[in-house]
């Protein structure tokens, strides 16, 4: 069995996600909780991170970022943000 991914992990997709974005040129990207966490593994199942990667993605908002759809929750697959890069 894999190893779940931890915050750390969530935090380095994201910025890779980004960084690669604006190297390409484009103005933003919108990223989708469910997409990165199961990039990276472990979702869906059981003992998912869900929460705390929708949690990272939350921390690394910039002020002019956009939280494009949320949950009911506030936590779940379905969280979209716009991160401008």
């Amino acid at each position: 069995m894999s190893t779940l991914p931890k915050a750390d992990d969530f935090r380095e997709l994201i910025n890779h996600w980004i960084k690669d974005a604006r190297q390409k040129g484009q103005a933003y990207i919108d990223l989708v909780s469910g997409d990165v966490h199961r990039e990276l593994g472990g979702y869906p199942g059981d003992n998912h991170r869900m929460p705390t990667c929708c949690s990272v993605m939350l921390s690394m908002m910039k002020a002019s970022d956009q939280v494009l759809s949320q949950p009911d929750k506030g936590k779940g697959a379905y969280l979209t943000i716009r991160y401008f890069t």
